[in-house]
């Protein structure tokens, strides 16, 4: 196997280099036939995370644990043929980025319904919403800072393993270049504040002029309509493939960068815990300014937040989030209803907010640049507004990092997320609580500020306990 032919094309010059291929094989195979019924998506996620991290270990044991894995034939060559599922499967998500903002913010606006209260209603949610998201945000971007989550001796960087100097720019340039000036060119660069400004342009001309002209731009509705189901169906196809990429993720991680990527991986988990309980401070210290009871707010919410954490699913616990709202912290039923279905699909705090802010810290320590204060505002800006224009989609948490890390110029160092998307199951529980316990904080302040909470039934302890969740939506 020494000619030029299995060196240099085929990529398989090594017997260990064979091995490991049909090891993986073998893995992907017994995966593949797991039973639906007794192993769920996020079991095999979580069953592939663990056969992935000890796949990396067998590599390095092998190596003998060098310094400088890839100097090895064999795990040179076995990592760059993983690459193929696990990059594969990073870009087809990377695809998506473009076709699901345009689409999600246009087909979000057109779909609003036209009542003058609401239209209140709205606008409050729509500023609360952006506030919280920014709050967690900048949450996210500081303790990842001074953690220094993603950091390495030796940075990985791009393909050609040279660190590219961020260019620093000025805030008024920074600002003009997101104004969309050619919405192709938006696109092509990854501009998403531009393509959110540009979809929302469309997306208001459009609702204007069905006023009018509804029979004449119906055809367009119709189009953005049908373009949304199929981009959740896309994102759905691609996303339940994750538990068959994330072995080759994880495995490439431990097997190029060794035990120090579990060292990293490991501080990124801790670190997003620490930002959730500290986001569920700060929206405790939200509900008192709006003259509630926090403590009163967290009684009544504990068992919504177990479901959460457990479920790992904002959307199923929806019933059982409005049900909360209104039975016991005396929600309007429309605010309730409004509210919580929107935060429970779009701006939410954990897998929009902390997660995205915290995966471009650790993308940017990775790749040995400088987290400034360019990149900071940046990422404020484009993962908040962003945050609005990825509703409905499954897999939010990992298209909000797409997006965000687009968003802010780091697109083409997004293979370096492939350690985090591989402990997706173990982040996704508080993210999930974050997201739902955010909806609930939300509503309680979009509710107050138009006067119509039932101060009664929320500082009444025993509101609600007659009447569960589960049966109020039989």
């Amino acid at each position: 196997m020494n000619n030029v032919f299995f060196k240099e094309f085929l990529k398989v010059s090594d017997i260990k280099t064979i091995i490991f291929l049909a090891i993986l094989a073998v893995i992907l195979f017994g995966l593949n036939k797991l039973p639906k019924k007794k192993f769920s998506f996020s079991a095999k996620v979580m069953i592939a995370t663990v056969v992935g991290l000890i796949l990396g270990l067998v590599i390095q044991f092998v190596a003998g644990f060098p310094n400088n894995p890839m100097e090895l034939t064999f795990v040179a060559e076995t990592t760059l043929w993983y690459s193929l599922l696990g990059g594969g499967f990073i870009s087809l998500i990377r695809m998506l980025v473009i076709p699901l903002v345009m689409v999600s913010i246009i087909h979000v606006i057109i779909n609003m319904k036209e009542d003058a209260k609401l239209g209140d209603l709205v606008k409050r949610t729509l500023v609360i919403t952006l506030t919280m998201v920014a709050v967690s945000v900048t949450l996210g971007i500081f303790l990842g800072k001074i953690f220094n989550v993603g950091h390495v001796e030796q940075a990985m960087v791009s393909a050609n393993g040279v660190s590219k100097i961020r260019e620093v720019k000025n805030i008024v340039d920074t600002l003009k270049a997101l104004i969309p000036a050619n919405p192709v060119e938006a696109m092509v660069n990854l501009n998403i504040v531009g393509l959110v400004i540009f979809s929302a342009i469309v997306g208001v001309a459009a609702k204007r002029m069905s006023k009018k002209y509804m029979d004449i731009v119906s055809p367009f509705f119709g189009l953005i309509n049908a373009m949304q189901k199929i981009i959740v169906s896309m994102a759905m196809s691609i996303i339940k493939w994750m538990p068959l990429a994330v072995v080759p993720l994880l495995a490439n991680t431990i097997a190029q960068k060794g035990i120090g990527a579990i060292v990293e991986v490991s501080k990124f988990i801790l670190v997003l815990y620490l930002a959730v309980a500290l986001m569920f401070v700060l929206q405790m210290v939200a509900v008192a300014l709006f003259g509630l009871n926090p403590i009163t707010y967290v009684k009544k919410c504990v068992s919504l937040l177990i479901l959460a954490f457990t479920s790992r699913s904002s959307v199923g616990c929806l019933p059982v989030t409005i049900a909360t709202l209104t039975n016991k912290l005396g929600v309007s039923e429309s605010t309730a209803s409004f509210v919580g279905s929107f935060g429970t699909t779009a701006g939410m705090q954990g897998c929009a907010g902390i997660f995205p802010a915290l995966t471009i810290v650790f993308v940017t320590n990775m790749s040995g640049h400088d987290v400034d204060l360019t990149l900071i505002v940046m990422s404020i800006i484009v993962v908040s507004i962003s945050s609005l224009g990825i509703a409905g989609i499954p897999g939010t948490a990992t298209m909000a990092a797409s997006v965000g890390l687009s968003g802010t110029g780091l697109a083409s160092l997004f293979p370096l997320v492939n350690p985090i998307l591989a402990i997706d199951p173990i982040i996704d529980m508080p993210r999930t609580m974050l997201n739902v316990i955010g909806s609930v904080t939300n509503a309680l302040m979009v509710d107050k500020s138009l006067g119509q909470i039932d101060l009664s039934v929320y500082n009444d302890p025993n509101a609600g306990n007659e009447t569960t969740a589960t049966e109020e939506f039989e």
